[in-house]
């Protein structure tokens, strides 16, 4: 076989072999790649931006603490609070001995004290405060012998019917009303409810004193009708009231009381307060107009808290007021004064002076951590008229009055103090007294007091009731109470509030 053939072969060979191995190549499935790297997670999306919280405003008269203040409460929280309601108990027992010592055991001259030489549940008081949602309410009850003590003066309970002293001589606050959370707070209440004209309160545990000067003892302690409370700020209350009248329950005339507080507290050892009123609360004389303002500052002038066994606090308060009443046959400024005091030189031609001028002024010194508080002070008041002066008891009142059991306290003729315009009241008093408080709790005081008047009116040592002291004996004909200008006394009390 020749060359040439041979590499023609060799060349038809190799083409086949190359064929071949294409055809298996193209039909077996290529090698799988090597495994990848695993991919990371994804990055998380950024959260989306939190709706701005609504701010809320701020709770007026929270941003500092005024336990300190006098008429205030000592207590930082509330003891027994819960999510609806917030209960409240009171209790206030005092002991007094009066140098006059009268037989009868009576008291003339005060709504904080009633009987001497005893011990006295002057008030006892339960109830509290009610609230879900924008409702709220508040209801405290009133046993002891204030629920006799404080009614007596309203003398607008004799009119009409249904006796509205017994209706609710029980019942010291009772109102409902509705909040609204517009500027630092709105509320709206209707019943009874404290008026704090005179600066103390009506709760003697958050006094100074037990005692009060004449500024506070002869204003108000309640009112009945409406109020609104309107905080424009955290510091300052705008309170209006639509009232009956002047610690009244019912009305003298035919129009109501028109009256407001205004509360600022700028910083926390100052309190600034005024309270103003008009009214119409003089029985069958519904031309007499009665205004009235009370106004008061606090301040703390000292204060290093946690200094146990050293001085660590000091206040004072000042309070004056002024008010007058004008119209049928009285005039505030400038009249003349009837010495008969039968009021009956009292005409429109020719009226007589009928206004109130008062001040009081206290200094409270804190020691032992507050445990410890001695405070003194006193006061005067100008009264022409009258018309604001506590009437005495027993046979000594100006009421032609019954008791429950149908006794008469004062027969004609036999009226030891008179009310009537163009009488002239002048008076003035001073006291002293210490308060121990081992929690913010309980308080104990011991304090002396001296109150003195231009006329006879305090309860001499022959009181006010009947020769021999007792309701269940007969007055003779002719006799009279023993008043006299002077009361000297010393107060022991024990206070609780939960």
């Amino acid at each position: 076989m020749s060359l040439q053939t041979n590499l023609l072969a060799l060349g038809a060979l190799s083409c086949a072999l190359l064929t071949s191995t294409l055809a298996r190549a193209q039909a077996e499935p290529a090698p799988a790649p090597p495994p990848a790297a695993p991919a990371a997670p994804p990055a998380p999306a950024a959260p989306a931006p939190a709706p701005a919280a609504e701010e809320k405003p701020s709770e007026p008269f929270a941003f500092g603490d005024f336990t300190w203040l006098n008429g205030g409460t000592r207590q930082h929280k509330a003891v027994l609070d819960t999510p609806y309601f917030t209960p409240e108990f009171l209790v206030d027992v005092n002991y007094t001995a009066s140098a006059n010592n009268p037989i009868d055991n009576t008291v003339v001259g005060s709504t904080a004290l009633s009987r001497n030489n005893e011990i006295t549940l002057a008030f006892l008081g339960f109830g509290g405060d009610f609230h879900y949602e924008h409702a709220r309410g508040r209801l405290m009850t009133q046993f002891g012998v204030r629920s006799t003590l404080v009614p007596r003066n309203d003398g607008s309970s004799m009119r009409g019917q249904f006796d509205l002293q017994t209706a609710l001589r029980y019942v010291s606050e009772a109102y409902g009303g509705y909040h609204w959370d517009a500027l630092h707070g709105i509320n709206l209440d209707a019943g009874i409810f404290m008026s704090y004209v005179g600066l103390f309160s009506y709760d003697n545990a958050e006094n100074w004193m037990y005692l009060p000067s004449f500024t506070s003892d002869n204003t108000p302690w309640f009112f009945n009708g409406l109020r609104a409370q309107f905080f424009p700020s955290d510091k300052l209350k705008i309170e209006p009231w639509l009232i009956n009248g002047w610690q009244t329950y019912g009305k003298f005339n035919e129009l109501p009381g028109f009256g407001a507080q205004i509360l600022y507290r700028p910083v926390e050892w100052l309190e600034l307060l005024s309270n103003d009123y008009v009214g119409w609360d003089t029985q069958d004389n519904p031309g007499r107009t009665r205004f009235h303002s009370d106004n008061s500052i606090e301040a703390r002038y000292f204060n290093v808290p946690n200094q146990k066994g050293v001085f660590t606090r000091a206040a004072f308060s000042i309070t004056g007021d002024i008010g007058g009443e004008n119209g049928d046959g009285v005039t505030p400024f400038g009249g003349h004064h009837d010495a008969t005091g039968t009021g009956a030189s009292c005409t429109d031609g020719n009226p007589c002076e009928q206004h109130f001028l008062s001040w009081m002024a206290y200094n409270r010194t804190w020691w032992m951590d507050g445990h410890l508080a001695w405070t003194f002070g006193g006061g005067m008041m100008n009264n022409p008229g009258r018309y604001l002066v506590l009437p005495p008891t027993g046979v000594a009142t100006p009421y032609q009055a019954l008791s429950t059991d149908g006794v008469v306290y004062n027969a004609p003729g036999q009226q030891a103090f008179s009310l009537n315009p163009g009488t002239t009241f002048n008076a003035w008093d001073i006291s002293t007294g210490f308060q121990w408080m081992p929690d913010e709790l309980t308080t104990w005081g011991i304090e002396v007091n001296h109150r003195q008047a231009d006329t006879n009116y305090f309860a001499g040592h022959g009181g006010v009731t009947s020769p021999d002291g007792y309701i269940t004996t007969a007055v003779p004909a002719g006799w009279r109470p023993d008043l006299v200008k002077s009361d000297d006394r010393v107060i022991l009390s024990m206070l609780l509030r939960f």
